[in-house]
């Protein structure tokens, strides 16, 4: 590990920075930089081989030599007090370890990607669990309109788990944007549409995933080739959309890869 440097002051920028990034969850789009919190977002990222310009421990971590050999990855190591430590979390119990992470450049869209197409999803859990849902079932790329929550905001990060680091992902289109994939779009409802076990799904796809109160525009819903929903004999509309997303790509991935 590099020399440890020591944090005392509230008013220190890096500090300043990082309360930013934690407070406001699209602050990393003007900042350049995420906040990574806790030790098994900062061991994804490394296992990814993603370089981390700081990491920064709590003082009551100096002793654990697990966190410190993984502090190790990051070019530079800071040390702050509890007390200023908990101001740069919003978990009831912080951690004691994060990372400082250069903000990835926008790649370009993969027009024959397995894709995931998040139209104006709100919910930062949701978005977090549908990106787990994507790199399990081996979609390799998510697609946010605009209106989608950030998705390198700290809170999709936490419940993305992960596995933002093995995913393509494009913010900020519009559904005209997507006129250029090469492969078709899946819509989903709850309403209406073929009943997904009973449909022959082309792969790779695009699911296209809409707001949780309004579902999938009419625009972008115009555009897909095919509309699906989900048998749910134990009420309507039981579902959320993370939920709903799991199903939909375990069912992509059962058809093309496991046996019958």
């Amino acid at each position: 590990m590099s020399e440890l440097q020591h944090i005392r002051s509230r008013d220190n920028p890096l500090l300043v920075s990082l309360r930013r990034l934690q407070q406001d969850g699209a602050a990393y789009r003007r900042a350049g930089r995420l906040w990574l919190e806790g030790d098994h977002l900062c061991r994804a990222a490394r296992a990814r081989g993603v370089p981390a310009s700081q990491a920064v421990l709590c003082d009551a971590a100096i002793d654990d030599a697990a966190l410190r050999e993984l502090a190790g990855w990051a070019a530079r190591t800071v040390v702050v007090p509890e007390a200023l430590y908990r101001q740069l979390s919003t978990l009831e119990s912080p951690s004691s370890i994060g990372f400082v992470l250069d903000a990835p450049v926008a790649p370009a869209l993969d027009t024959t990607a397995a894709t995931v197409v998040l139209d104006r999803l709100q919910d930062p859990g949701n978005v977090g669990s549908v990106l787990r849902s994507a790199a399990a079932f081996g979609f390799t790329q998510v697609l946010a309109l605009k209106g989608t929550v950030a998705l390198w905001s700290p809170k999709v990060l936490r419940a993305g788990m992960g596995a933002h680091f093995g995913l393509r992902l494009v913010e900020g289109l519009t559904a005209a944007d997507l006129q250029a994939l090469a492969v078709p779009l899946l819509g989903t409802s709850s309403h209406g549409g073929q009943w997904l076990h009973r449909a022959s799904l082309p792969h790779p796809a695009a699911w296209v995933l809409g707001h949780e109160g309004q579902g999938v525009c009419d625009d972008l819903s115009a555009m897909c080739g095919m509309q699906l929903r989900i048998p749910q004999p134990g009420g309507e509309e039981s579902l959320n959309v993370a939920a709903a997303a799991a199903v939909c790509l375990y069912e992509s991935l059962r058809q093309r890869r496991l046996p019958t």
